[in-house]
């Protein structure tokens, strides 16, 4: 008995050193720590942090005025640096948090600065990096395989080349889903120069796959607002390219030919326009649609232009489903938020606003209240009006510690940022599009995105339902571009409803949905063509969640979406 009695006093007496000795590693890792960490004094971190409220917005705003001299200059290399670094903090930083597969880079210098060139010797781009294509080419790639609609519509008419002749400048969001749009632009016969429409939303892989393509795309994550200028400069004024047809989100492009360059921007064939916001807020404090359709009433539009934001198909999947995934998905991307029993106000109740709900306590058809009525208890407030101020330094400084506030609207002064940066407020840089704004008190708000958009700046957004707004969009260009001389005046329409519900009927495989066709009878009964379109333009279609079985074919756009009907007046 004594044999392992004696083993097992060696064993505890064996454990014994090796807890002395983990601690002792402990103690001297400890002490590296504090002996490196001390280097930096509580001092110099503070002035690092509150480095970040003395950045001061651009204050300058470019109004639809006739004098041009707001368009004659461009800062300096040194100052557009400068403002680059104060506009964000990680303006520069080539990783995306949406879903970039690329690595981050210290690489400081502008694209403006630097000298790329692609495999076929062209250097007509300027992106983050052109090494970078091979990723982006992945995630074109996978963008595809859930955008089978307009890779239906791309082989359908590739052997046709609607499109022959056309040169396209456009201003969208440069992600994975829009490359798949361009490149289908391309198949079909149309010659393309891009930009991006907000400083944050390009995914620089992707930026990098269709300049190495041969298309001519200048944009990158992060640009300062003169680097968002320039670049749309680029697209419109190249030497021996002239546009002919436009695809804007946000009106920013449009506005800047329309004042700059006024002789190109009547030789312009068609406007696409996609958001009805249409405004870089920082510059024009109107809605751009509003403004095209005060324009054609004034008699002073000389371009035809289609609205395609108010076409059924992309109201109803983009601007309602779109934005529900999306927002959440960037709210807790950036801040790991659980929504359960939170307490959320969505500003705007428009499609946008009704597509932001999940498992939280918010407006979807529960609560209509004014924000003063509820700031002070709420946890998340989300804005998505397209209108200014419409969350004040007043309500800011009333919210709780650990409130939520971020945009979804196009404009990035929904939310009143500017008051903000003052001395008393403190911020903070969490991560990439996460800022700590913290009270004299010790009370924090996260603002998100620096108030800009935040599904784009910090998340994706669902690649189907992008496939329904890009074919829109495709389609509206082909209507434009070939529809013979006199059938569109100098105004503002809507998408066709013959071609809205041919969007629809592209999808139809996805959902594996059957129609039923109407009887010459019916057909004759209810004044409609067998064929289409079964609504009229005027009408407005709004959805119940309840699954239906098939109906008559009379429903085939309904019928696209999987959800039954109801008609509310002047909706």
């Amino acid at each position: 008995m004594s044999e392992p009695v004696g083993e097992a006093k060696l064993e505890v007496k064996q454990a014994s050193k090796e807890v002395k000795e983990s601690e002792n590693v402990a103690e001297k890792y400890s002490a590296m720590t504090v002996s490196k960490n001390s280097e930096i004094t509580m001092g110099e971190l503070s002035t690092v942090f509150s480095a970040v409220p003395t950045h001061k917005p651009v204050k300058k705003q470019i109004q639809f005025v006739e004098d041009k001299q707001e368009f004659s200059r461009f800062p300096t290399k040194a100052g557009r640096r400068s403002l680059s670094r104060s506009i964000s903090q990680s303006s520069t930083d080539s990783y995306s948090s949406a879903a970039s597969y690329t690595d981050s880079s210290d690489d400081e210098t502008s694209p403006r600065d630097k000298t790329q060139v692609n495999s076929k010797g062209s250097s007509d781009f300027c992106v983050k990096n052109i090494k970078q294509a091979e990723f982006g080419r992945r995630e074109i790639e996978i963008a595809e395989q859930d955008m089978s609609a307009l890779i239906s519509l791309r082989k359908r008419a590739q052997s046709e080349k609607p499109l022959a002749g056309a040169k396209i400048v456009g201003c969208t969001h440069i992600t994975a889903q829009t490359a798949v749009l361009i490149e289908t632009l391309v198949a079909l016969g149309a010659q393309c120069r891009w930009t991006a429409c907000n400083i944050y939303s390009t995914q620089n892989e992707v930026a990098a796959a269709l300049s190495e393509t041969g298309v001519a795309v200048f944009a990158w994550k992060g640009e300062s607002e003169d680097d968002f200028w320039w670049c749309i400069d680029r697209c419109i004024n190249t030497e021996g390219w002239q546009p002919n047809m436009i695809l804007d989100d946000g009106g920013d492009l449009t506005h800047w030919m329309y004042k700059k360059y006024p002789n190109v921007f009547k030789k312009i064939r068609g406007i696409v326009e996609e958001s009805v916001t249409g405004v870089h807020s920082q510059h024009v404090s109107i809605m751009f649609l509003s403004r095209l359709y005060q324009l054609s009433k004034a008699g002073k539009l000389c371009v035809p232009a289609m609205n395609v934001n108010d076409s059924v198909t992309k109201q109803k999947f983009d601007n309602l489903y779109c934005c529900r995934e999306s927002i959440l998905d960037g709210l807790k991307r950036t801040t790991d938020v659980m929504f359960g029993g939170k307490q959320v106000v969505v500003c705007g109740y428009g499609e946008v606003g009704k597509g932001k709900h999940d498992e939280c306590i918010d407006m979807d058809g529960f609560r209509v209240v004014k924000l003063n009525e509820v700031i002070r208890q709420v946890d998340v407030i989300i804005t998505c009006t397209g209108n200014k101020n419409v969350v004040t330094r007043d309500q800011l400084d009333r919210m709780k510690n650990g409130s939520i506030v971020c945009n979804m609207g196009h404009s990035n002064t929904e939310i009143d940022v500017a008051s903000l940066r003052t001395p008393e407020l403190t911020w903070e840089r969490v991560r990439s599009q996460v800022d700590h704004v913290i009270w004299p008190d010790g009370k924090r708000i996260i603002l998100l995105a620096e108030g800009r958009l935040l599904n784009l700046s910090c998340s994706t957004v669902p690649t189907f339902v992008l496939s329904i707004t890009a074919t829109t969009q495709a389609l509206a260009l082909i209507e434009l571009y070939n529809a013979p001389e006199g059938r569109y005046k100098q105004d503002v329409y809507l998408l066709p409803k013959k071609m809205d519900e041919y969007v629809a009927s592209l999808h139809l495989a996805t959902f594996d949905a059957h129609l039923t066709e109407l009887s010459d009878e019916q057909a004759k009964y209810l004044g409609l063509n067998k064929n289409g379109p079964f609504k009229p333009n005027y009408y407005r279609y709004t959805f119940t969640h309840f699954k239906i079985l098939k109906w008559g074919n009379i429903l085939k756009l309904i019928l696209t979406y999987c959800y039954c009907t109801r008609l509310f007046a002047n909706t």
